[in-house]
């Protein structure tokens, strides 16, 4: 399949898939297509406000099968379907990713090439307040070329923060 038909049924099986999983309270976050052998892997990464819960995964997985069930979107090739959780390695991309990750601490790269590391203490549509060693930094998600979530194995609850 050749990459702009790939993105064309990726963004098609994403539209599809954005009211029925919206129903559920969650949002698509990414949809990936990959050949494996003679079938192809369909990953739908899914969150939501508050995280995503094992049987949310158990819903999302019964809402896409049944929703492409009554697709041609895939066609007539095998396919094996994957259901996940959005995943701390993914990149903050959306104001919703900030919102959900509140309190966590990121790695920013700005667009300038300055990178910073800090908590997120606020967010809004447009930018991120964060707690850079003490100080407040304001970011506008305009600005930032690059932010991750950093794994933290003690981190502080959110009364400490």
């Amino acid at each position: 399949m050749s990459s702009a038909r790939q993105d064309a049924v990726r963004d098609r099986i994403e539209a599809e898939l954005a009211g029925p999983l919206s129903a559920l309270g969650l949002d698509v976050e990414a949809v990936e297509i990959t050949p494996v052998a003679k079938r192809r892997l369909l990953r739908v990464a899914v969150d939501k406000d508050g995280g995503v819960t094992h049987d949310d995964l158990v819903d999302a997985d019964r809402e896409v099968s049944r929703v492409l069930d009554e697709s041609d979107v895939m066609g007539e090739h095998p396919f094996t379907l994957e259901v996940t959780s959005r995943g701390v390695d993914r990149p903050l991309t959306l104001p919703r990713h900030w919102r959900r990750n509140e309190q966590r601490l990121v790695k920013v790269t700005t667009t300038g090439g300055e990178v910073l590391t800090g908590r997120i203490v606020a967010c809004d549509e447009d930018t991120a307040r964060l707690d850079v060693s003490g100080a407040t930094r304001e970011v506008d998600y305009a600005d930032v070329a690059k932010a991750l979530v950093q794994i933290e194995f003690n981190r502080p609850d959110s009364q400490e923060a």
